[in-house]
């Protein structure tokens, strides 16, 4: 697996990419990264985590709106809840926060 360093909200992390993946991590990291950044700059929220965890409910919102049958969801790419959490883990580190 490829290592990728990445940038959210300012902040760089380094994500594990398979082969070939690169183009849709760096699409998603994108689309976090906007949701997050929107979320800051509204002022409302001041901790990262919990702008981490708003942008990830609006995010999860978006994709649960979408039509099952529709045609792009079935072009969306659906990682396991397992490889999801992992990454989240890895992204927070040992203590459950942003760094």
């Amino acid at each position: 697996m490829k290592q990728m360093e990445v940038t959210i909200m300012g902040q760089s992390y380094l994500l594990g990419c398979p082969e070939g993946g690169e183009a849709a991590l760096s699409s998603a990291v994108a689309q976090v990264d906007r949701e997050m950044s929107a979320i800051r700059d509204a002022g409302k929220v001041k901790a990262r985590e919990r702008i981490a965890v708003l942008a990830a409910l609006n995010l999860a919102y978006q994709l649960a709106e979408v039509p099952r049958d529709a045609p792009s969801a079935t072009s969306l790419a659906s990682p396991d809840m397992d490889t999801l959490i992992k990454r989240l883990d890895e992204a927070l580190g040992h203590d459950g926060q942003l760094l």
